[in-house]
C-alpha cells in the first residue's frame, strides 16, 4: 500500500481550502534505468475528493504530473468538524484514500 497522503482542509472565508501532498513515483514509462531498460509507466490516473458524500473535485491525470504531486483547491459548503476524503487510483490499479477534518 502507498504511503499516507498529507491532507489539510481549512475554512478560509466562505470556502474550504484543501491541500494534499501525495506520495507516488509518477513514472512516465519513458525513462530508463542504469541498464538501459525502460522503467514501466506507473502514475496516478484518477483523483477524487468528496465532502459529505458529494464529489467536490474529480481529476484525470497523466504522465506529465510530477512525482509526489501536490494538489490545492477550494470548494464551498464545508464547515468546521466535517470530513474531506481524497482518493487516487493509479495505472496499476493501486489506490489510496485519506481524510482530513475541516478546521
Amino acid at each position: 500500500m502507498a504511503n499516507p497522503m498529507k491532507v489539510r482542509a481549512v475554512v478560509d472565508g466562505d470556502a474550504v481550502q484543501v491541500k494534499a501532498l501525495m506520495s507516488h513515483v509518477m513514472e512516465t514509462g519513458r525513462r530508463t534505468n542504469d541498464k538501459g531498460e525502460t522503467i514501466p509507466a506507473h502514475f496516478i490516473q484518477q483523483v477524487t475528493v468528496t465532502h459529505n458524500g458529494r464529489v467536490v473535485l474529480s481529476a484525470q491525470w497523466g504522465t506529465s504530473v510530477s512525482a509526489n504531486p501536490f494538489l490545492s483547491f477550494r470548494f464551498r459548503g464545508g464547515t468546521k468538524g466535517e470530513t474531506v476524503k481524497v482518493t487516487w487510483v493509479d495505472s496499476k490499479g493501486d489506490s489510496r484514500t485519506d481524510e482530513a477534518t475541516i478546521t
